[in-house]
């Protein structure tokens, strides 16, 4: 079993590498009814991998597992990579939607079959790479390969509303950059190393003076800058026209995965650095009381159904900041879980919409209407996601918002925890419009000839349906198994 659990994370770097040449070693003539395929296997992989990689680190006791790709980490001093329970959960989380989002691509993806499998393998090593990446600088990188991989999707099909969406995209990932790159300089200036081991509160104790106030400015450009990734307000306004323009398989992947892994990992790494600094927590949910309020609000007043979806996906990045704000093993949990069932209902959200379009040839709410009985699994797929999101019982986003609160009323914030819950209600309120739009209300006669779609959306739609409610109801046996091995 130690033999295998050393292997499996190599997995994570190798299988999307390995896609990758393969992808383009093959002629495209022959490749391309291959392609999507081809990410679909390498996504059920991942998935599979983390699955076993979780269970078998669990069992063994070990915190982690260091290795290195073409080098020995058992030198004094060696550079590593490493998994942890952690970073296994959310590599997990990365399969499951890079699954979601093959799903949907064999439906929705043409004649770029290719260019998206290689765009999608970048993504995936990206993501990968930041989840087990041991310093600050070598997770930076992995995050510019996710953010250029990201824009190029985007932009993938050259349409106009797509090379803005792009634009809007690229520019704020350039501030970004500009924001972290800054950040690093200076934490490296003061510290000597970006290692996580060499990294925290203490290495900053040091200070004082004129270095005092260039620490704290490098963790507020470091903390700015993953905002941006993580579309988090006031930093949020590339999220809907990236996801407006996308094609729908790539909207599952930048809402349901990518901001959480470029954006909301990099609070959970700066917190787990530094959130002796309570500085740091109080910046993030601060973050997290914006981002939920704005994201929300502005659900409120959409027409286009993939608008709402990605608002909706900021209001929900706040949920997240908040357990990571609370700085407690519980509040990570939540936050983790919350990213999975994030994951899971807004992958069937986005689905939805993939369906919509395919049927109808719009996602303009306004004019839709009546559709329930036209399209039944997709508007039964649509209420488990709002259902869910909106913290229902028993459905997935319920338990994962029930740790958050209780994390941040153990940590003080009873006000925070008062205004979280406060908040669920707009969450109600903009998917109970966006429901009675599009599935209920008067039909509207255009649509009178529509009909269910098939293929692999609509098994997507029913998997993830089933995820959302199988892991609501199963959450008390997870809830068991955490605490047996320590986590809670």
């Amino acid at each position: 079993m130690s033999s295998i659990l050393n292997g499996i994370p190599y997995v994570f770097v190798a299988a999307p590498l390995f896609a990758f040449i393969l992808n383009n070693a093959v002629p495209r003539e022959r490749m391309r009814s291959h392609a999507v395929a081809l990410s679909g296997g390498v996504a059920a992989l991942q998935l599979a991998a983390a699955i076993l990689g979780f269970a078998l680190l669990a069992a063994s006791g070990r915190g982690e597992v260091r290795f290195g790709l073409f080098w020995s980490v058992d030198a004094a001093g060696a550079a590593y990579l490493r998994v942890n329970l952690v970073s296994l959960f959310l590599l997990l989380c990365v399969g499951f939607v890079a699954l979601a989002s093959a799903l949907t691509a064999a439906k929705t993806i043409d004649d770029h079959r290719c260019s998206f499998a290689n765009l999608f393998m970048a993504l995936l090593l990206g993501m990968n790479g930041m989840l087990l990446a041991t310093d600050l600088f070598t997770l930076y990188v992995f995050l510019e390969i996710t953010g250029t991989a990201s824009f190029v999707l985007i932009a993938m099909y050259k349409s106009s509303k797509g090379l803005e969406g792009a634009f809007k995209y690229l520019t704020m990932s350039a501030l970004a950059t500009i924001m972290m790159l800054t950040g690093l300089a200076l934490l490296f200036m003061h510290t000597g190393s970006l290692a996580f081991a060499d990294l925290g509160a203490a290495a900053l104790s040091g200070a004082s003076g004129e270095m005092d106030i260039l620490c704290y400015g490098a963790l507020a450009l470091l903390i700015s800058g993953f905002a941006i990734k993580a579309g988090a307000a006031p930093f949020h306004s590339w999220l809907p026209d990236a996801h407006q323009s996308a094609d729908t398989a790539v909207s599952i992947l930048l809402s349901g995965i990518v901001i959480k892994i470029a954006g909301a990992y990099g609070f959970i790494v700066l917190v787990e650095l530094f959130g002796d600094l309570y500085a740091v927590r109080l910046s993030v949910a601060a973050l997290g009381v914006a981002t939920i309020a704005f994201g929300a609000l502005l659900a409120l007043v959409q027409t286009h159904f993939k608008r709402i979806a990605a608002y909706s996906s900021v209001s929900q990045v706040g949920y997240i900041l908040f357990g990571i704000a609370a700085g407690s093993p519980l509040g990570l949990v939540g936050a983790l879980l919350h990213v999975f069932s994030h994951a899971a209902f807004k992958s069937t959200l986005f689905s939805g919409a993939a369906a919509l379009h395919e049927q109808l040839g719009t996602l303009d709410i306004e004019q839709m209407g009546g559709l329930q009985k036209n399209m039944p699994v997709t508007g039964f797929a649509s209420v488990t996601s709002f259902l869910s999101a909106a913290g229902v019982p028993p459905f997935a986003g319920f338990w994962s918002k029930l740790l958050i609160l209780i994390s941040l009323w153990q940590a003080g914030w009873i006000g925070l925890s008062a205004a979280a819950l406060g908040l669920s209600i707009l969450t109600g309120a903009y998917f109970l419009r966006l429901q009675k739009k599009v599935f209920f209300g008067p039909r509207n006669p255009r649509w009178d000839d529509v009909k269910e779609i098939g293929g692999t959306i609509r098994a997507s739609q029913i998997v993830l349906s089933a995820v959302n409610l199988g892991a609501g109801l199963c959450f008390p046996l997870v809830l068991l198994y955490l605490q047996s091995i320590g986590l809670i």
